[in-house]
């Protein structure tokens, strides 16, 4: 008899327990969330900065356009390395390039060795802004340790990226001027 009565209230209990912890998973959830998109998001851009900077040191016309470029292909092997180990590290997909950034790449594929240092440093300018506040939130606001650790490591990096190519787009002519467009939506 007793068993009668104490299954149910076991049960009611479980489901109570389940139901009182889902937002809390919820919230969990939406962290990780966070953190996986900034691993596509940050894989995206490394993959992005490494192949335009490969171009630059092909396409550029300027010394400074094409040491920028060098500068950002050696830089950028190393961060992509650590982004691909971060997001081991944290059972995340390795990156890829996503579509958005697949496509700015070809687009700076096919413009001419004329207009590429001004087009390419202003682009450069804009995803370099993109990337410092990416790191940043993630350093402040990520879920995964590991991650926010990274993040906050390679803080200082992308800053000296952010002013060489404000510095450099400077001396090309390219402006430079902060923009509220999305640096994926611009065309070159």
């Amino acid at each position: 008899m007793i068993v009668k009565f104490l299954a149910p209230a076991v049960v009611t209990g479980l489901l109570l327990s389940a139901t009182m912890s889902l937002p809390q998973a919820a919230a969990q959830q939406a962290g990780l969330d966070a953190d996986s998109s900034f691993m596509q998001m940050a894989g995206s851009l490394g993959l992005l900065q490494a192949k335009l900077g490969k171009l630059a040191e092909e396409k550029g016309s300027s010394a400074g356009v094409k040491d920028f470029g060098k500068r950002m292909v050696a830089d950028y092997a190393k961060a992509n390395e650590e982004l691909a180990s971060g997001a081991k590290q944290a059972a995340f997909p390795q990156p890829v390039m996503l579509r958005q950034h697949q496509q700015v790449a070809e687009r700076f594929s096919r413009v001419g060795r004329s207009s590429f240092d001004k087009k390419y440093m202003a682009e450069i300018v804009n995803y370099s802004r993109e990337a410092l506040d990416l790191f940043q939130r993630e350093s402040k606001g990520g879920r995964v340790e590991s991650l926010k650790q990274l993040a906050s490591r390679m803080l200082p990096t992308l800053q000296e990226h952010l002013e060489l190519a404000t510095q450099t787009a400077g001396s090309v002519g390219a402006d430079v001027t902060a923009s509220t467009t999305s640096p994926a939506r611009q065309g070159p």
